[in-house]
């Protein structure tokens, strides 16, 4: 077989400073790399900005997607490693939304020599209650979200996509939101949400050595603050930031706000 190329898998795009500090955003659940555009603009002065699609999102190469590497976030890792190595890059600042946080920090845990900061924001390392651990949701309520996936994609969309964007006066969020998910392959985003919803990386989180800001909603229905919190607690010397956004999409919804707080935490 002929050797991937990363960049073109990924749809790997670069901009900004060319001399500044490297800076990799990745999206979540639902996203493209295009969910970073309301962002980007604070960046692009000072840092070299590298931007790519999830496998599965976006302009991703799908001829190329390998259902039993993607089975779970550890494929996803391997692909932030695989972009990064093909770039030659090092003291990477990796920024990553929502699942997107746990793919970072996972690669950064396996090549911790390839990263100068974490930013997870809205992170979470389990989303299904467990003894002693509030990830907030059942496990009634994530088996009838994934069959709803499968049974009604475009009323699936629907929902998630309210449910992620939050700030229901603002329903254009949502309504984008929604948009991006339902033109996806549904067998692929089925996929995603079983590695992305079943995850738990509760264990990995005291292995992590690379600096690390984690950014909160006050107000996210699917990350709420004490999952936050827990993330905080259990990565040693992590920061903490409460914001004042709503919802699990602040980098759409609220974008000056999530700038900020990087910028304040880079220095």
């Amino acid at each position: 077989m002929p050797e991937v190329d990363p960049l073109a898998r990924n749809n790997v795009h670069i901009t900004g400073n060319p001399d500044g500090r490297t800076i990799m955003f990745a999206h979540g659940f639902g996203g493209t790399q295009d969910s970073w555009r309301f962002v980007v603009p604070a960046f692009e002065n000072d840092f070299r900005i590298v931007l790519f699609d999830q496998m599965g999102a976006g302009a991703s190469d799908l001829s190329l997607y390998d259902r039993a590497k993607y089975d779970s976030l550890y494929g996803y890792a391997d692909d932030v490693l695989e972009i990064i190595e093909a770039l030659d890059l090092h003291d990477v600042i990796y920024v990553g939304h929502s699942v997107a946080g746990m793919m970072g920090l996972l690669a950064a845990n396996r090549r911790p020599e390839l990263f100068s900061r974490l930013v997870l924001l809205g992170p979470s390392p389990r989303y299904i209650d467990a003894d002693g651990y509030a990830g907030g949701f059942s496990q009634a309520a994530i088996e009838d979200l994934l069959l709803s996936l499968d049974s009604n994609y475009l009323s699936f969309s629907v929902t998630i996509g309210s449910v992620l964007m939050g700030n229901p006066e603002r329903p254009e969020l949502s309504e984008s939101l929604t948009q991006i998910i339902s033109s996806q392959d549904q067998s692929i985003t089925a996929q995603f949400a079983r590695a992305t919803f079943l995850s738990d990386n509760r264990r990995d989180l005291p292995d992590v050595t690379t600096p690390t800001l984690i950014l909160q909603s006050y107000e996210d229905n699917i990350a709420g603050p004490e999952v936050g919190e827990y993330v905080h607690q259990h990565i040693r010397g992590s920061e903490l930031r409460q914001m004042n956004s709503r919802g699990h999409v602040p980098n759409l919804s609220a974008p000056d706000e999530v700038s900020r707080h990087i910028l304040e935490y880079l220095g």
